[in-house]
């Protein structure tokens, strides 16, 4: 009988993201489906950058989400400009124990506590290219999709009779 498993069974959960960063995420996500948006975490996009969170709003608009759970985070990460490329909205999203100040005006900006969200500042629009924005919605689909199937099949659940 195996002890210890250093495999994770959950498909959903990426592992990479430190503790205050998931509670920041899943406040955002709260958030956003409140807001009626479909989200996804950790998106690959076309650049080889992955986003934190993607959302598709339901008026079409593709918001991208960047976490930030410290200064020393926000400091030693500079591919966010690159996201511009791929959404219609940039976010960046935090908790209250970080300084707003540092983010920058140019980006919209959500405040996180876990259990919900509050949108501080709207982020400008930047509309994507239609061949761009095809391409996106065709890899959202497909992640969401392939994550549904992925999930469903971790829960060892015969569907037969």
């Amino acid at each position: 009988m195996t002890i210890l498993s250093f495999t994770n069974n959950n498909p959903l959960i990426d592992g990479r993201q430190s503790e205050k960063a998931m509670l920041v995420r899943r406040g955002v996500q709260i958030l956003l489906n409140e807001m009626r948006h479909s989200v996804l975490p950790e998106l690959a996009l076309s650049s080889g950058r992955r986003a934190d969170l993607i959302s598709l709003s339901v008026k079409g608009e593709i918001w991208i989400i960047e976490i930030k759970s410290s200064i020393e985070d926000f400091k030693v990460d500079r591919k966010w400009p690159d996201y511009r490329l791929h959404c219609d909205r940039l976010f960046f999203a935090t908790h209250a124990a970080v300084p707003l100040d540092i983010f920058p005006q140019e980006c919209g900006l959500f405040l996180s506590d876990g259990y919900g969200a509050h949108m501080v500042r709207e982020a400008p629009e930047h509309k994507l290219a239609p061949a761009t924005r095809k391409s996106l919605m065709l890899d959202f689909s497909r992640t969401a999709a392939r994550r549904l199937m992925m999930a469903e099949w971790s829960t060892g659940t015969s569907y037969s009779d």
